[in-house]
């Protein structure tokens, strides 16, 4: 497993960030069930940077919390078939990992959301982290039947890891 932590964001906005971090994407990897060894990018920026991708890459002219890119194309969330056929556009070829794709996570904006939602930036990032992760592994919540289903993978992934609205830092 291979995950690439870089920080645009001055400091640690918490402690052990990159590992816990880190241990998400795990997470998320395991529960899913993913067949491959993998591989992710992971941004901590700032609003602005934020603001200024979500823009170019979406079309949308505002901040936002956390941006996924994903690498793969799913004929169904999670469902790993067939992948294999496409073996030079999904996986990293000296190591032969699954290219899952890239997240951005706007520190700022997880700061003022944990602010807002009572608990700790430790928890507000990990979930950032776990829902974007969904998102690469081709999970979406354009219905309410999506993001009923993606809020219940997030909230299983976190807590299987004991981090919950109560974790403090």
């Amino acid at each position: 497993m291979s995950f690439y932590f870089e920080s645009e964001w001055d400091g640690e906005p918490f402690p052990d960030c990159e590992s816990t971090l880190r241990s998400v994407f795990e997470k998320a990897c395991d529960y899913i069930d993913c067949p491959y060894e993998c591989t992710v990018n992971m941004l901590l920026t700032d609003d602005t940077a934020i603001h200024s991708m979500n823009r170019e890459f979406r079309g949308i002219d505002r901040a936002t919390d956390v941006l996924s890119f994903p690498m793969v194309d799913y004929e169904a969330p999670g469902n790993f078939d067939g992948l294999e056929k496409h073996t030079e556009e999904y996986f990293e070829p000296d190591s032969g990992e699954l290219l899952l794709g890239d997240i951005v996570i706007s520190v700022e904006r997880a700061i003022a959301q944990a602010a807002e939602y009572g608990h700790s930036l430790k928890r507000e990032m990990a979930f950032l982290t776990a829902h974007s992760m969904l998102h690469l592994f081709g999970y979406d919540h354009m219905t309410d039947e999506e993001r009923m289903d993606m809020e219940q993978k997030q909230e299983e992934i976190l807590l299987q890891l004991g981090i919950s609205r109560d974790t403090e830092v």
